[in-house]
């Protein structure tokens, strides 16, 4: 075979006098059957090796990790039995209603001072009477009449237009036609109501009754107390004070009460929530008070053994353990991007990843409204071994190693044990809220170096809300016309010196002074702003900023409870239904965050121009 050899290849291309024939090689996979079974088998061709990586691995290694089959608990769930709100008097806590109506209760608005009456609970009260007396076959005959004495005997007055303490009830056009309306023809239900609770009898003061009459007077009087007290819920009185024990502390701007529950010992744990805005109450709202219980001691509480089977913990997107099977995708781990100091996060998705598949959750039904403590926990494993677990979260309750979730703190700097106890407390998941009747918002001015109540919605007399912006208006509208003012004397001088102005009425000042004793430390104290009409002070509309005011004692708010964004608070009807079907309804404090500063316009020492506009002609 002679060897073909090219000395000038392009040449030989170009001439094309040396063909040849190209050859490829590919490789590629030639199944020998279409069917995967044996491929999907992952079987193991060399088992020695296998075994040789694991004991390398340190997989060999055993641990006492069998897996739970049954857990044997004995719990102890005792209700709460005592309330008492903070500096008031210690009652017991009603089973029949939830939590939320005891610790939110307000005293109704009948009267708001000597010039503000409310009269939408008033009338009701009085219609309910004329229902009961009309509705009755032995007064049947004598209701008309009996109702014409029952109107004078407790009368509505009608306000007199000319008299400046009438102008609340005068200044705006719904009211003064709602109370021409019922002067004279309704009756004051709640002056009623008031005679019949100390113990007057219902037909006092109404001539030409005979004794059976009187005598179901009297039966339907009670009747009429026993449902108006059952209407809507109210504090009960306290006796030192001969106030409603209420549970709203003024001067921090939130609800402040303490609960008892009777524990294994047979002594009271007492649990006090110091910082309840209202709205949702729940565990996290209640502290382990250490000063002792509340006056009373419980029967311990009956103990609660179940044995269970333990169930894995699962969520979306945890690892499964087997193979061929695909993770839910709705939660995508892998997209976390956590950063190397985000600790939270690592903690999180390595609990979520590795260590998922360790925890076990075991089935507890236990009542709403009960503090439970878990007395012991037995869990056997699949080698038959019984193991006593103990409460993770156990230990020094200042310990800051320490990690526990749904656990009471303990009010205090002592180092004392840590509470495990669990608490349900005795609350509703839906409460409906009627419109806000009162609202306040507690904001900063630091122009004047004050801060401003600004009532924004104020109840009328007839107990429906309305801006406050508007009510002042009205109100100093009609004021001018019962006072105008005098006619002011010709300007000297192209500009006045004026010592201050003036601001909206329904602004209430807080001035900030020491607190008694202290030379850094200070509160706010509410003031007031001199009236356009008559110099005097201007009073608060709402019941919120009237704390002390009808008593004669200053009211003080602390000086931390107005943070920079400010602070509001409103007032409320709320009403939801409890367990047993019982239907509460009560007025309720609730406290809101703020919006921010603002500024009055409020200025001192200026000159005003006193130059009249110029009007135009034509």
């Amino acid at each position: 075979m002679t060897e073909l050899r090219i000395e000038n290849l392009r040449e030989a291309l170009e001439q094309r006098s040396a063909p040849t024939v190209g050859l490829w090689n590919r490789l590629e996979g030639r199944p020998r059957t279409t069917d995967f079974d044996r491929a999907l088998r992952a079987e193991v061709r060399d088992p020695l090796w296998m075994l040789t990586r694991q004991w390398q691995m340190g997989e060999f290694r055993g641990a006492d990790a069998g897996s739970p089959v049954t857990a044997t608990y004995s719990v102890v769930a005792s209700p709460p039995t005592r309330f008492r709100p903070i500096d008031g008097a210690v009652e017991p806590l009603p089973a029949d209603r939830p939590l939320e109506t005891i610790a939110e209760r307000r005293v109704l608005p009948f009267t708001f001072g000597a010039d503000r009456i409310s009269f939408d609970l008033r009338l009701a009260i009085g219609r309910r009477w004329m229902k009961l007396v009309g509705r009755n076959l032995l007064l049947n005959l004598i209701s008309l009449n009996v109702r014409q004495k029952y109107i004078a005997r407790y009368p509505i007055a009608l306000p007199d237009p000319a008299v400046d303490a009438d102008t609340p009830r005068v200044a705006h056009p719904e009211v003064w036609s709602t109370m021409q309306a019922i002067a004279g023809r309704r009756m004051d239900g709640y002056e009623f109501y008031l005679d019949l609770k100390r113990g007057r009898p219902a037909y006092e003061g109404i001539a030409g009754l005979l004794g059976l009459h009187r005598d179901e007077l009297t039966k339907q009087g009670k009747r009429l107390v026993d449902w108006f007290d059952t209407l809507i819920d109210q504090p009960t009185e306290n006796p030192t004070t001969h106030t409603g024990n209420t549970t709203w502390d003024p001067a921090r701007l939130e609800h402040r009460f303490s609960v008892a529950a009777g524990t294994p010992g047979g002594t009271e744990k007492v649990l006090t929530a110091r910082e309840y805005p209202g709205g949702t109450l729940d565990w996290h709202a209640f502290s382990v008070d250490p000063t002792g219980p509340l006056g009373g001691t419980a029967a311990p509480p009956a103990a609660l053994n179940r044995t269970v089977f333990p169930a894995p913990v699962r969520f979306s997107g945890m690892p499964l353990p087997r193979w061929w099977a695909v993770e839910d995708g709705r939660t995508n781990f892998a997209a976390v991007r956590p950063d190397s100091t985000d600790l939270a996060r690592l903690i999180f998705l390595e609990f979520a990843l590795v260590y998922s598949n360790d925890w076990f959750r075991l089935p507890c039904d236990l009542p709403v409204g009960t503090l439970a403590s878990i007395r012991g926990l037995a869990v056997t494993d699949v080698f038959g071994r019984k193991l006593w677990i103990t409460p993770a979260g156990s230990g020094d309750d200042a310990d800051w190693q320490r990690w526990s979730m749904f656990t009471l703190d303990t009010i205090g700097d002592a180092s004392v044990t840590a509470d495990t106890d669990l608490l349900l407390p005795p609350s509703v998941p839906k409460v409906a809220e009627g419109p806000v009747l009162e609202e306040v918002a507690l904001v900063r001015d630091e122009s004047a170096n004050m801060v401003w109540g600004i009532e924004q919605t104020v109840r009328l007399a007839t107990g429906e809300p309305r801006r406050g912006s508007e009510v002042a208006a009205e109100i100093l509208a009609h004021r001018l016309r019962l006072h105008p003012p005098a006619d002011p004397p010709p300007a000297v001088a192209p500009v006045a010196y004026e010592a201050m102005n003036s601001v909206p009425e329904n602004w209430i000042p807080f001035i900030p002074v020491h607190v008694p004793g202290q030379n850094r430390k200070i509160r706010l104290q509410r003031a007031a702003m001199p009236g356009v009409v008559d110099g005097l002070p201007v009073r608060a509309r709402t019941s919120l900023l009237r704390e002390g005011f009808d008593q004669g004692r200053p009211y003080f708010v602390h000086e931390e409870e107005v943070s920079q964004t400010g602070t509001g608070v409103t007032v409320a009807y709320n009403r939801t239904r409890w367990r047993n079907g019982r239907v509460s309804v009560w007025l309720a404090t609730h406290r809101t965050p703020g919006r921010g500063e603002t500024s009055s316009g409020l200025a001192f020492d200026f000159l005003a121009d006193t130059t009249p506009p110029s009007g135009g002609g034509g």
